[in-house]
């Protein structure tokens, strides 16, 4: 998209080509100003009856619409490019330097391996010794600490349960997760202790505990997305594609994490399962969406955790927890088995303790199971965390329009951040300008709001049936 002006009452948005990205630009910078009213209960309740009644209904909708930016800016904005339905560009296959390219057609445990010889030789290094009151231990601790014989799978298992039930009961109460079972938790973590006393482990992830986000799913446990009744209306049958491929690694798999409920929201405050507390104070959100499962590597329970991000729901509790929170880019990660609440912008991220847990967890779920969901996925590059060669070619783009418009206590961290990078690694900070910040974040609430509300349409009419068989309510987000 590009620069935006005023036709015959329309917005219209010119092609990226045709837009000056320079810091000299004249592109208008857009500040957000969010007006919404806190409600809830009896209030939303109210509210919802008289937005679906045919009279108040049509004269609210015609108040909301009237000074809202996303009816002047969005609905009715015209597009001198085609719109882009789905997140795939053409592939730009270029050499990239420091790198192993890794064949797509490996199995989970072979590209937990090729992950493995990409890091740096100093993690193999041995903890004897070291007395930590506490610390992130990572995949490559736990794999050591079970090939040496220190400490057992099933061991590690039950001191977990015993961690966890702590953290779910008073005084803490920190409501990390959603479901839990301690028997299933033990079995695999046995079958585990028994492949690593014969000398088969399956992979480096071989009794490595692992949370799941309840959004995705996971056997035996029912997936709720963080609601009360989505489960009943869509059981949960097979693991997904993701959880298939840990499964594959001999991971344990620990349990299904809290949400914010249907992932809208970012605080990770949920009313049927408990506010997820911050291990850091307990009086802090963990953030949203993928709250649960930020917080449980934040306090040293699972060194790796799965989450789903949308826009923000595994980066913004990654920040708020002090943990790695990635990503990954459109059709990397294999979407079957995952609640289809936003299929174009929603992918299962991870949540680690460290870039390289992140990095081994994201080589194991990238394996396209069958069936391919995409017909010729882009070769896969890993990086070569092992080479000695300092990265100082980076490039880092600033918009000091937007990057200035927050708090000066954030600014100045974030500036801070900036000159230590430049100061220690030679990277370099360039100014740019961005378009349409304003204007790509209400489309993407537009994106995001109109897939959730029609991924659940059809579960919610069967709600409203059962519970209401003469009344079928608009179904608004």
């Amino acid at each position: 998209m590009g620069l935006l002006f005023k036709n015959e009452g329309h917005v219209v948005f010119k092609p990226a080509k045709d837009v000056d990205l320079t810091p000299a630009s004249s592109e208008l910078y857009l500040r957000a100003n969010v007006k919404a009213p806190r409600m809830a209960g009896f209030l939303v309740k109210v509210f919802a009856w008289f937005l679906e009644s045919w009279i108040f209904g049509t004269l609210l909708l015609f108040i909301l619409k009237r000074d809202n930016l996303i009816h002047k800016l969005v609905t009715n904005a015209e597009l001198e490019e085609p719109p882009v339905y789905v997140p795939l560009h053409p592939f730009d296959d270029k050499e990239e330097e420091d790198v192993k390219q890794v064949g797509s057609d490996l199995s989970p445990p072979e590209l937990v391996q090729q992950a493995i010889e990409c890091l740096p030789v100093s993690l193999e290094k041995t903890l004897n010794g070291s007395n930590f009151s506490f610390r992130h231990w990572t995949i490559s601790d736990y794999s050591r600490a079970y090939t040496s014989g220190e400490i057992t799978p099933r061991t590690v298992a039950e001191h977990l349960i015993a961690a966890i039930h702590e953290s779910s009961t008073p005084p803490l109460q920190m409501s990390f997760f959603i479901n839990y079972k301690a028997d299933d938790i033990l079995k695999q973590a046995t079958e585990s202790t028994l492949r690593y006393e014969q000398g088969v482990p399956i992979s480096a992830l071989d009794g490595v505990p692992i949370a799941i986000k309840d959004e995705i799913d996971c056997l035996p446990y029912p997936t709720t997305g963080g609601t009360k009744w989505l489960h009943n209306l869509r059981p949960c049958t097979d693991d997904a594609c993701c959880v298939k491929c840990l499964r594959l690694c001999g991971a344990v798999l620990v349990g299904k994490t809290n949400m914010h409920e249907l992932g809208a929201g970012t605080s990770g405050i949920n009313p049927h399962y408990g506010a997820t507390r911050n291990p850091y104070s307990r009086s802090k959100i963990s953030g949203g969406s993928s709250s649960g499962s930020a917080a449980v590597v934040a306090s040293g329970l699972c060194p790796v955790a799965l989450g789903v991000d949308g826009g923000g729901s595994v980066r913004m509790p990654a920040a708020l927890c002090g943990v790695v929170g990635l990503k990954p880019t459109f059709g990397r990660v294999p979407h079957s088995g995952v609640l289809p609440l936003n299929w174009t912008v929603g992918m299962v991220g991870i949540l680690a303790g460290t870039v390289e847990d992140a990095f081994i967890v994201y080589a194991a779920i990238s394996c396209q199971l069958p069936p391919r969901l995409l017909s010729a996925s882009p070769k896969v590059n890993f990086p070569l965390l092992n080479s000695t060669k300092t990265i100082s070619s980076i490039k880092l783009a600033k918009y000091g329009e937007w990057f200035n418009d927050c708090s000066d206590d954030i600014r100045e961290c974030c500036s801070n951040a900036l000159e230590r990078l430049q100061k220690q690694y030679g990277w370099k900070t360039v100014e740019v300008t961005i378009p349409e910040i304003e204007m790509m974040r209400l489309a993407h609430y537009v994106t995001i709001g109109s897939e959730c509300s029609t991924s659940l349409s059809s579960f919610l009419e069967k709600l409203y049936v059962v519970d209401h068989p003469d009344f079928l309510p608009t179904i608004l987000f």
